[in-house]
């Protein structure tokens, strides 16, 4: 059954969400968080994270670069430290770099305060995880 996911709502994994039902619902872009959303905590990227989703995909991270680009070299997408979340920037850089726009790409990431609350604030839509 399609979960619908709004602002506030969360699932329990970012690996739940049903990315094949958002693609036909238009969207085109996903920004994702790294620690604690796709990963534990400073963990490399696992089997899940290097999957091909169909989407254009930026990792969006407070983290310095050396982590980002440590977990990046596996999934092989864009990417953004020290993003400073949840100022709107980072959010709208990846929307750039991606070539999408606040209509078809959406936000998933594990802290209300950085993550969700800087997305909601960009203007885009927002799937919280427990991870």
């Amino acid at each position: 059954m399609l979960k619908r996911f709004y602002p506030g709502e969360y699932v329990d994994s970012t690996y739940e969400i049903d990315f094949d039902a958002l693609y036909r619902e238009g969207y085109r872009g996903i920004i994702f968080d790294i620690d604690n959303t796709l990963v534990p905590h400073g963990a490399p990227a696992d089997e899940r994270a290097k999957k091909e989703l169909g989407f254009s995909c930026c990792l969006l991270s407070n983290n310095k670069e050396p982590r980002v680009k440590m977990f990046n070299d596996d999934v092989q997408v864009q990417y953004i430290f020290k993003a400073r979340k949840p100022k709107c920037f980072g959010y709208e850089k990846a929307m750039e770099r991606m070539g999408t726009d606040r209509s078809n790409t959406l936000f998933v990431g594990d802290q209300i305060f950085t993550d969700i609350y800087g997305a909601n604030r960009t203007g885009i839509r927002t799937i919280m995880v427990r991870y």
